[in-house]
């Protein structure tokens, strides 16, 4: 038996004001398959009016540099591990079965014969929808990103208190 998705339940402050739904994912991983599940249900949010929001960290920030970036970083050691960990939305590993890259064609062979979006798309959607992207200002220290690496769209940098405030004023938080 499937479930069948409805649009969040509409509610309403003391003052009768409506107050809409606020979902706030941590996106840590930056493998494929969690990098398309966030970027599915960010834009599926998006869609049904909920104010959605990202807090983007660690290897899940490797996920919004610019495809046509190799390489990162400031120092030897980050421009290896960028070397290492390819950055963009279209180069994401799976985390089991990535096979030197033939998981990954694969899984984009079968979303093209049912029709499932690109990860790559589904952000482009999510962000024309207003889904906030927030990068991690420590990750992008620690990995030595500057700004102008990120795709363009994605909201200042942020730290772990910004995010903890996110968490807290929402009514749903996912971390993937």
């Amino acid at each position: 038996m499937s479930a069948v998705a409805t649009a969040p339940v509409i509610q309403t402050s003391s003052e009768g004001a409506i107050k809409t739904k606020k979902l706030v994912i941590i996106d840590y991983s930056g493998e494929l398959e969690k990098t398309w599940a966030t970027m599915i249900l960010t834009s599926t949010a998006a869609a049904m009016e909920m104010e959605t929001s990202v807090f983007v960290t660690f290897w899940g920030l490797q996920t919004f540099v610019k495809d046509k970036k190799r390489i990162t970083g400031q120092n030897w050691m980050q421009k290896m591990m960028s070397f290492m960990k390819r950055p963009g939305v279209s180069h994401r590993p799976l985390s089991k079965m990535n096979f030197m890259g033939m998981g990954p064609w694969m899984m984009f062979q079968l979303a093209k014969k049912y029709n499932v979006s690109k990860p790559k798309d589904l952000l482009e959607m999510s962000m024309a929808l207003g889904v906030k992207f927030y990068p991690c200002q420590m990750t992008m220290d620690m990995f030595g990103l500057r700004r102008e690496d990120l795709l363009d769209g994605m909201e200042e940098p942020v730290g772990a208190a910004t995010a903890l405030q996110l968490m807290t004023e929402a009514d749903s938080t996912l971390f993937i």
